[in-house]
């Protein structure tokens, strides 16, 4: 459903977009933490709860996700 994915992302924080779009990038978690200036741990945890708010269960789904809301663009 259109409208509750688009709710869904609505209710992340900018910081947990900014996660969100890196992570589908395919970086790291260590490449997120240091680009971002925080931990391992702080980046794991976003992760987290942004899988839980969106419903999703892992990278792959998040990548897609992304894909989806057109956070990032397939490469040619």
């Amino acid at each position: 459903n259109a409208g509750a994915e688009r709710e869904s992302y609505d209710g992340l924080t900018p910081r947990q977009r900014e996660v969100l779009t890196l992570i589908a990038e395919g970086l790291s978690n260590q490449d997120i933490g240091s680009q971002l200036r925080i931990s391992v741990r702080t980046v794991e945890r976003h992760r987290e709860n942004i899988m839980d708010r969106l419903n999703l269960h892992n990278r792959t789904d998040l990548v897609k996700y992304a894909l989806r809301k057109g956070l990032i663009q397939l490469e040619e």
